[in-house]
Formats: structure tokens, sequence, C-alpha cells
């Protein structure tokens, strides 16, 4: 579906301008904003380097990791040649001597005289008026697959392209997210191997923070938020309680692969993501106790990609999506954060998400299917997770 939307008046800020500089070089970049930390990133890469869901996080050094759905595809680890720390749009004064080059190098010549284009990626093609009945087919065909005992749960993916009417500067976007998602990671990627995109992701997939402590979430179900609504009142179905159930069963597993016991469950409880509900658990391990410094790494490989994206057993779910879904996920359910920045690491899962290009923006959104599912519900659900993000950015 192809929608025709105007945009608004573009700002000018020095993250738009450190960015230009950036691109102007043929650079790579990666911003970022933590869930309610109100202070924004930005990391500039000269050259990425490859990256695979099994290297060591704890010794690459600090950078930004950007890892496709596909885990078989090379990811990109975006060293930190150059990082910038900006509240409010306005740039901070540098804290290390690596800050300190950054900033001269900033300030070392002129900025961009003309806007500098963001590296540009392949966006999914516009679909026809029958996609709508396309994506019940396909949920179809996952129902049957789990009547079969093919897999227990799958969660099949769409898109939703928007036109746009001007060029819309994805520093823009990104500032728009921090304002309206401020309890979500809002992420903004912009190289040469998958061109740009941006996010505000309420999934956590692996942190380590300076304390040395280990959190990872399983996060499942949708329900619509509205203003007035008490959260301690939402009821869920059966099917969304069995569907997140799924997700930490899925966590716990990883964690008996690897025979560690001594971890905190927390949840399942109801956490409000934007206009969104969802049911989350929190799994906390501490490192120091445990004596696995490596942990991050390690379940990192093992979670990837998580039943909340792909489905469970994961191997069957995953050959039902290659055969049917119909499109390259690229970087949408794949994974996206900071590594060893300010002694903490926080890689998220990269969902409500688009992908931009001057003259469109792609937006994706995927439902859980179980037994209990109804293609119509599904089909909801997908267009209220893309909408919850489209509607407030243009």
């Amino acid at each position: 579906m192809s929608y025709t939307v105007v945009t608004q008046k573009k700002i000018t800020t020095s993250m738009a301008q450190a960015a230009g500089k950036a691109l102007a070089h043929g650079y790579a970049l990666a911003a970022w904003q933590l869930p309610g930390s109100g202070q924004r990133k930005l990391l500039v890469c000269q050259n990425p380097g490859p990256f695979s869901p099994g290297d060591i996080l704890e010794t690459m050094g600090s950078g930004f990791v950007v890892q496709p759905f596909d885990r078989t595809r090379s990811g990109r680890f975006l060293k930190a040649d150059m990082l910038f720390s900006f509240r409010d749009n306005e740039l901070l004064p540098p804290q290390t001597p690596a800050q300190s080059t950054a900033h001269t190098w900033l300030k070392s010549t002129g900025m961009p005289t003309s806007e500098t284009p963001f590296h540009q990626g392949r966006l999914p093609e516009e679909k026809e008026t029958d996609y709508q009945t396309n994506f019940y087919l396909l949920v179809e065909k996952a129902i049957h697959s789990i009547q079969q005992q093919k897999f227990e749960k799958v969660v099949p993916s769409r898109y939703k392209t928007v036109r746009l009417t001007h060029d819309q500067n994805p520093v823009e976007l990104f500032d728009k997210m921090c304002r309206v998602f401020p309890q979500a990671f809002v992420s903004l990627v912009s190289l040469p191997e998958f061109g740009t995109w941006a996010g505000a992701s309420p999934e956590v997939l692996v942190s380590v923070n300076n304390q040395s402590v280990f959190r990872t979430v399983a996060l499942a179900g949708t329900k619509p938020f509205h203003a007035g609504l008490q959260i301690k009142d939402v009821a869920w179905t059966q099917k969304e309680i069995e569907e997140q159930a799924l997700v930490s069963r899925y966590i716990i597993n990883c964690f008996k692969k690897i025979r560690l016991r001594e971890f905190e469950e927390h949840g399942p409880k109801t956490v409000q993501a934007g206009k969104l509900l969802h049911l989350k658990t929190d799994f906390l391990v501490d490192l120091k106790t445990v004596d696995y410094p490596l942990l991050g790494s390690v379940m990192l490989n093992l979670l990837h990609p998580t039943s909340a994206v792909c489905g469970m057993p994961l191997e069957p779910a995953l050959r039902f999506l290659q055969q049917h879904e119909g499109y390259d996920r690229s970087l949408y359910t794949g994974f996206i954060g900071p590594v060893n920045i300010d002694e903490q690491t926080d890689i998220y899962v990269n969902l409500r998400c688009i992908q931009w290009s001057p003259n469109r923006l792609a937006g994706y959104a995927g439902c859980g299917v179980t037994a209990d599912s109804v293609p119509e519900n599904e089909w909801k659900e997908s267009e209220i997770k893309i909408n919850s993000l489209l509607n407030e950015i243009i």
C-alpha cells in the first residue's frame, strides 16, 4: 500500500550539522538515545568492519553493532572513531580526550554548504491492493502448519510504504522519535551496506551495565493504549499470555544450554511503549556472582533471532518465514546498539522501525501467530504497530 503525505519544514541542529559533515566524507554513522536518558549520542565511523552474532563484544572496543534478521548475513561493527553527546540537540562539551579530538575534527573545516544525502538501501517494492488478502493467507498457512505440529509459534511480518512529497531529513525523524518515545531505545543508523534506518524499540536483547548486571527481556502481546486507561486494569487473552510465555521459555532454555541457573525473573507485567501495551518479563544476572564475564556475547549468539520475532522452535519457524514471507527483512528484527560506550552495552531488537529514502519510507511490523490466532486480528495488530510509529513522525 502507498500513501502520499506532506512533510513538515526541516530543522537544522548541531547533530544534523555533525551528521552532514560525516556523510560528506562518506562515513557511516549511528545516533541513539537510551530509554529515559534525555541524552543523545552520535557515533561516526570511517570504515565499518564485519560483525556476526558469535563475535566477542567484550573485547571489541567502543562502537555500535548493526546486524540483520538473517544471521547468516554479515552485520557491521561501527568503531567509535568519533563520538559526540547532545542534549536538546545542543552539542555537549567533551568529557574525554577522544571526544576532544572529535570536537576538533568537527570544527576544523566548514560545514557542508548543501544537504548531504544519507546512505540509501533498497526499500521493498510497493504492494498492490490485495496485500491485505495475501497477509491473511500467510497467517492461515502459519496456523495450518501449527495445527500440523511443525512449530508452536511463528512471527510473520509485513511492511507499509509511505510516499513523501518532499525529502525529509532522517535527523529530523530521529529528533521526533526522541521527543515522542522518551522511554524507548531511539536510533538512527546510516551506512553503505544497509542504507538508513530509524526506530524506537521497546525490546532489550542484551544489556550489560557498568555494575556488571546482564539483562534481557521477553516481550510479547500487543494492545492499543488510550488516554485514561489504567494499566492495572488491562486484561490479556489466553492467546497473548501463552505467546508471551513462549518467549520467556525460549530465554530460559538458552540459560539452560549454558547451565546458568542463578538468574532473576520479574514478570510478566503490562508495560506501555508509546501508544501500545505489551506483556514483559525481565531477566537479570549478576555477572560477578556467577563469574561469567562473557555472558553478554554468549547470550547474544544464543538469542538471535528470538522467538518474539521468528518463532519456536527456531529452525522450522525460520524455514517457514524464508519460504512464505516473500521479502527481505534486512535490519528489521535484527539487532542494533552501542557496545562498550560509557562502560556499558545496550543492544536492542530493531522493532518499530522505518527504512528511509528521499521519496519513501517503509514501516515494518510482525505478529506472533499461535494455534488460537485469527488472521483479521493479526492484520489489525500489524496496522496498529506500523501506524504507532508512522503517524507520530510524519
